[in-house]
């Protein structure tokens, strides 16, 4: 017998109230009430929280032991219920969407109509539609059991309900899902099979049930509980949103939470005395992190005064996960029940980077992302080493992917370059056209061989990730039809988006959770996070294909059913909490930010009611006295950290700054060279050197004659520009910019020629050991370029792609020690030292010579001999540089000037 409704107001004391009533009037009133079973009576409750709560209002009003009835979820009273033979098997949820794609992908009129510019872009309509079916198919199954046109008369019906203009322009899009949904609508369809097992439950009905829902059941629902109801005793139980069950001022502001048969008339007389809510309280912020703040310290004072169930409303996700992060760090646990997408973990970032890797052939950021994953070959002992040299290796090569490429910059690296090849094998077999099934076989097979698999399953999240991978393999085995890769990645990674991580969590005294998942539970205490007008309501879900009419014809829930449905559970949150806190920022990105409207018309009632307004909420965090140490510039002493050799661009780096100069080449903080897809002008002087380099050498050992001089160096030129245009056409300005410079640099040539220089040597190595009382250091470097005179002086030349105006003013200023220091470098004397601009001013080039250069040789000996044996007797290393040397300076973060 299906018994009226139980309707119980929204209130603390729900379960109390229902507990009192089944015992007095409902199904547990037959129990025994020597023995107290109540075993005979089975219970379906929303969730298991909600278990819990109902045993412990039972055991309060019975005071003594007894025998619970049997209390579960509809879930997972339906997983316990045996198969029968021949019974249809639902299809798993991937395996229906990637047939439904398959059958979306073959219609190119369709992907027009939903401005799919690849096949893939179909795969979120795949989804959404599934979604729409679902929807369709609990609202009509049961009336087609009953009538098999009954969903054909709605269908029409329901555009009936429309004007003929907006029914014309509908019916493309609606009548396409409408023709979808009938044809995958079979037994095997997961909520038919559901239903199929719900009526098997209603025909074996062994017991008198009570059903708690906290909303009016569903299609499905209602024809399952009618079916019990003929078998047994079956007793429904409701919030009750009637008007006298629900407290006056929240039926006062918000009257639509009221059922339809006393909304009007309570709305007419008015009832109840208006009073503030108990407990209820505003806590306004001026920014995220400042609501963060003052929600993370409200949580911990609850908690220190005893509060054992508090529950976070994460209506702004953002600030609840910095509330969240703020917690942990003061090292209070939260039990996060609205979940985290599996595709924000670092475990699916791991897997997504070698899939990235696979598609953009090794582009070098995906690539470095990829060895840096812990997941990736975790038990290499010198992983971190090879990493290390494959990233210096791509940046000083500047390369920007491509598996010869990257290989190729390894030559000299064959442990990392065998590292890299391993990956490289990897990912060519992710080629060609296999199913579903071959294509996660791969992926596992991937994951197995770089070592990622044990290291993702010993993880808690990758353990998911896994188990995930290896059900859509399972789940998949049924679709024949073939897909490539990137169809395969984007339904991974929509899986990876779809299914939330799941956390085991011990300690449940702080939950976060959704609004909706505070319905019908208990807690001490409730901050609830983002009570503005954006996140509150929340935006209601898409209801693309059918407009309102139709949605409400076809028994589909309106937009204006869930926004209802949701006000409900903020009336029932602030119902039944004895203490909530409402927060929100009141300003965002230097704009107002307003209160939610559901609030404002709170506080409207209660003022017009001559209530107190809920009070403003503030968390005082406790304030440390800490101890002023004022930063002052760096000056440290390590003469155990003298370098043992010094370049020239590492002797100008200490004149510019000791500070710098200790950062970075005695304790090695050098920067990464950055990765650019543009050619800097670096590279252009790399071109021009060994161009350059190779001319030369060419003209003093062929003796090439003057007039094939011009047409071998543009030889060399387009062979050196050849290979930079083929890894970026980019480098066709600097091409065209040293093609002007060619005439000129020849006719300079010939000038030094007739004065009697002759080239010796180009981009040589030297290493020098100067010695000085009490010390020595090795100075080394690569000269450009060495010339020799019939007399035999030799001059040391070094090219600058600057102007020569430039290079001259240079020489003046006499900060940059480079010529003066490849003189003491040179393995024998030097007279003479030129920089050599290779650019153009009025068609000419030529070099800027540096003067007095035997005395300025001498001078930089004593110098570096001064310099760095006061570093080996303890001498500061004060960052005492100047802006123009700090403004481009990699270390300025470390001595932090500008702070002192």
């Amino acid at each position: 017998m299906l018994l009226r409704p139980l309707l119980i107001p929204p209130s603390a004391d729900f379960w109390s109230a229902l507990a009192h009533s089944l015992l007095q009037n409902g199904p547990l009133a037959d129990a025994d009430p020597q023995l107290r079973d109540l075993s005979g009576v089975r219970v379906v409750v929303p969730g298991f929280a909600h278990a819990q709560h109902l045993k412990a209002a039972l055991a309060a009003c019975l005071g003594r032991p007894f025998i619970p009835p049997r209390i579960t979820t509809m879930s997972a009273w339906l997983s316990m219920l045996p198969p029968e033979e021949h019974e249809a098997v639902a299809t798993p949820g991937s395996e229906r969407m990637m047939l439904l794609y398959a059958e979306l992908r073959q219609h190119a009129w369709l992907k027009k109509l939903f401005s799919a510019r690849r096949n893939t872009d179909l795969l979120p309509l795949a989804q959404m539609l599934l979604t729409l079916f679902d929807e369709l198919t609990t609202a009509l199954l049961p009336s087609m059991q009953l009538s098999p046109d009954a969903a054909e008369e709605r269908w029409h019906a329901a555009l009936e309900q429309l004007p003929l203009p907006a029914r014309n322009i509908l019916s493309d899009e609606a009548q396409l899902v409408w023709s979808l949904w009938k044809s995958q609508l079979d037994s095997s369809d997961a909520t038919a099979v559901c239903f199929a097992r719900m009526m098997r439950l209603a025909a074996d009905a062994d017991a008198p049930l009570i059903w708690i829902n906290s909303e009016a059941p569903d299609s499905l629902q209602t024809a399952f509980l009618k079916a019990y109801g003929d078998k047994q005793t079956l007793l429904p139980v409701l919030p009750d949103w009637r008007a006298n069950a629900v407290a006056s001022m929240f039926a006062r502001a918000w009257p639509e939470i009221l059922d339809e048969d006393g909304r009007d008339s309570f709305l007419a007389l008015g009832a109840g005395e208006i009073v503030t809510p108990r407990g209820l309280a505003l806590s306004e912020a001026g920014s995220l992190e400042e609501e963060a703040r003052c929600g993370a310290q409200a949580v911990i004072n609850w908690l220190q005064a005893g509060k054992s169930r508090i529950a976070i409303i994460a209506q702004d996700r953002v600030v609840a996960r910095r509330i969240r992060a703020l917690l942990e760090r003061a090292h209070v646990f939260v039990a996060d029940e609205t979940g985290w997408k599996l595709s924000t973990t670092r475990t699916a970032a791991a897997i997504a980077a070698l899939l990235d890797v696979v598609s953009t052939r090794a582009e070098t950021v995906t690539l470095l992302d990829l060895l840096k994953s812990p997941f990736l070959f975790p038990d290499m002992a010198d992983k971190a080493a090879r990493v290390m040299e494959i990233e210096h290796a791509v940046r000083r090569f500047n390369v920007l992917g491509g598996w010869d490429a990257v290989l190729s910059a390894l030559r000299d690296a064959p442990q990392a370059r065998e590292l890299l090849q391993r990956i490289a094998e990897q990912a060519s077999l992710f080629s060609g056209r296999r199913t579903l099934g071959e294509w996660g076989e791969v992926t596992s097979a991937a994951l197995e061989s770089l070592g990622m698999r044990d290291a993702l399953a010993a993880d808690a999240a990758g353990s998911q990730v896994i188990a995930l991978l290896d059900m859509l393999m399972q789940d998949c085995q049924a679709v024949t039809h073939s897909f490539s890769f990137s169809e395969w990645r984007a339904f991974l990674s929509l899986q990876l988006e779809s299914t939330p991580f799941v956390s085991i969590e011990s300690d449940r005294r702080v939950v976060m959770l959704h609004l909706n998942g505070a319905r019908l539970r208990n807690f001490d205490a409730v901050l609830m996070v983002g009570a503005d007008a954006d996140h509150l309501p929340s935006d209601s879900q898409e209801t693309l294909f059918f407009a309102n009419a139709v949605r409400r014809e076809l028994g589909l829930a309106t937009r204006e059913v869930r926004q209802r449905t949701q006000l409900r559970d903020f009336a029932e949150l602030l119902s039944a909490a004895p203490e909530v806190v409402l927060s929100w920022q009141s300003q965002k990105n230097g704009e107002p930010n307003a209160i939610s409207s559901w609030i404002e018309r709170l506080q409207l009632t209660l003022e017009r009611a001559g209530a107190d307004k809920p009070p403003m909420h503030r968390a005082e965090i406790a304030s440390q006295e800490l101890r002023s140490m004022p930063p002052v510039m760096p000056a440290p002493v390590a003469p155990q950290l003298l370098p043992r050799k010094l370049s020239a661009s590492g002797y100008n780096s200490l004149v510019a700054c000791p500070y710098q100069f200790f950062a970075t080449r005695m304790l090695g903080l050098n920067g990464l060279d950055e990765l650019s897809d543009m050619p800097e002008k670096r590279d252009y002087g790399d071109w021009l050197h060994a161009i350059l380099k190779t001319y030369h050498e060419s003209v003093r050992d062929l003796d090439v004659a003057p007039a094939e001089r011009e047409s071998l160096l543009r030889e060399i030129t387009e062979k050196v520009f050849a290979e930079a245009l083929s890894q970026s056409a980019a480098a066709l300005g600097y091409y065209a910019r040293w093609q002007k410079v060619i005439p000129a640099y020849l006719a300079w040539a010939k000038e030094r020629e007739d004065q009697g220089w002759r080239f010796v040597a180009g981009e040589k190595r030297f290493d020098k050991i100067l010695s000085w009382d009490g010390g020595q250091v090795t100075l080394h470097g690569y000269i450009d370029r060495i010339d020799e005179n019939d007399d035999g002086e030799r001059a040391v030349l070094d090219y600058k792609t600057k102007p020569l105006q430039i290079l001259r003013d240079k020489i003046k200023e006499a900060e940059d020690h480079q010529l003066a220091f490849y003189g003491i470098l040179s393995d024998v004397p030097v007279s003479a030292a030129h920089f050599v601009a290779l650019e153009i001013t009025k068609d000419k080039t030529g070099d800027a010579e540096a003067k007095n250069y035997t005395d300025w040789q001498q001078m930089l000996e004593m110098q570096i001999a001064a310099s760095i044996g006061a570093i080996a007797q303890g001498a500061p290393l004060a960052a005492y540089g100047i802006e123009r040397v700090c403004v481009y300076c990699e270390v300025r973060g470390l001595c932090r000037k500008g702070a002192w």
